[in-house]
């Protein structure tokens, strides 16, 4: 009998992976399908490609108004150079390389989310991914042609480095020099930095780290600004002060506090209330994240600090969300399966596009079933918060695995 199940047991794993991977492949393609089905216009995708357009074209960047609903260009000017070699390809084939690349990097994101909270399987990463891709905020992003996988997977890869690789830093710099959101893990590292140097006489490896995504981030925005002198300076002393460029604070795809206050308090401006709670939500998200980072809990630590910048942020649209996937797959693992489930649902139930919403600013008039249904993901965040708080309790020292040498080397140091 033992012979027989050492025998099999192999065959089994090797039955396994083929399978997971075919089960993906058509999942894929029914999305695909499903896609081209709703006829997507993957409208952010053309406002990317106009950029780039504009950059070659020596234009005014922040002037643009790009598609027939005159989106302007909200990103900081490297995105734009960036975007520059989307200007080669026609429409139809640029649409279907970029659900390809979106496709691609969902299989890496989910690669990097299983090794973050400490799953080798390699199955694993085709099963999760076939589910995934159906998910709200990917769906959206592939929908838009959005840049958030990109982004985050920039992010994990960063935070999956050993903490002596030269690379260590470029990836959270360069993705901020992208789109400012992801700076808050560099003030992250930061502050771990700093309070590991206080309470152990040495931060050296997440002030290193911070120092080199500072520097990226410093480069890129410095090409940038040489090969794009005015638009910089638009961005840097204009734009990015301009939150209403992006969109209305009330819409129902902004999920960030400040999203859910406007819509809550029935104002396009909550002002000093959003500053406030911001603050606070902030402050607390941040203090967790550190607090997990020194006591060996990575995977808390990236993921509370990725939900705390979705909060914070003045506007996150519901695409920007892909972050729940880490989430669902570290409150899986860890014991919290019931939260995992709930979030898998709050992120797959499409729910916030059930109330009213568009033009006419509907938002504004929301009772309190359609606030409630429209704050889903803001409220997932919140308490996801509070989760990671509690699982601090058990965190009591440096974890295994690569994604915590960095707090090991506190020790040795």
């Amino acid at each position: 009998m033992s012979y027989f199940v050492t025998a099999i047991t192999p065959w089994a794993f090797r039955r396994r992976t083929p399978v997971a991977v075919g089960v993906c492949l058509v999942s894929f393609a029914a999305f695909w399908v499903a896609q081209r089905a709703a006829h997507v216009s993957m409208i952010d995708l053309m406002v990317y490609r106009a950029q780039g357009a504009t950059v070659r074209a020596g234009g005014d960047l922040y002037a643009l108004r790009a598609t027939a609903a005159r989106l302007p260009a909200t990103y900081p000017p490297f995105a734009a150079l960036l975007f520059t070699p989307l200007t080669l390809l026609d429409t139809g084939t640029l649409r279907t390389l970029a659900t390809a690349g979106n496709l691609a990097l969902l299989v890496v994101f989910v690669r990097l989310s299983l090794r973050l909270v400490g799953h080798a399987r390699v199955d694993s990463v085709w099963w999760v991914a076939a589910v995934a891709a159906w998910c709200e905020p990917v769906w959206t992003t592939l929908r838009y042609g959005q840049i958030n996988l990109l982004l985050a997977v920039l992010v994990l890869w960063d935070l999956s480095r050993r903490p002596e690789s030269r690379w260590i830093g470029v990836g959270i710099g360069l993705a901020a020099a992208v789109k400012l959101t992801p700076a808050l893990f560099a003030v992250f590292l930061l502050a771990t930095g700093v309070v590991a140097r206080r309470r152990h006489g040495c931060g050296g490896p997440w002030l290193r780290h911070a120092r080199v995504a500072a520097a990226s981030f410093a480069g890129a925005t410095l090409l940038a600004a040489a090969v794009l002198p005015y638009d910089s300076w638009r961005f840097w002393t204009r734009v990015v002060f301009a939150t209403g460029r992006v969109g209305h604070a009330e819409d129902t795809a902004n999920q960030a506090l400040r999203g859910v206050l406007a819509r809550l308090l029935h104002t396009s401006n909550p002002g000093a209330a959003w500053v406030l709670t911001a603050a606070v939500v902030g402050a607390t998200g941040l203090g967790v994240a550190v607090a997990a980072e020194l006591r060996g809990g990575r995977a808390w630590a990236v993921t509370v600090c990725g939900v705390t910048a979705l909060l914070v942020s003045p506007v996150s649209w519901s695409h920007h969300w892909v972050w729940c996937v880490p989430v669902v797959l570290l409150l899986g693992t860890h014991a919290y399966r019931l939260a995992a489930l709930g979030t898998l649902l709050v992120f797959s139930s499409y729910a916030l596009w059930w109330v009213p919403h568009g033009p006419g600013r509907h938002e504004l008039r929301q009772n309190d079933i359609e606030l409630t249904m429209s704050a889903l993901y803001g409220t997932f965040g919140c308490l996801f918060l509070a989760i990671a708080g509690v699982a601090l309790r058990t965190l009591r020292g440096p974890g295994r695995g690569p994604a915590v040498t960095a707090g090991q080397a506190v020790t040795k140091e």
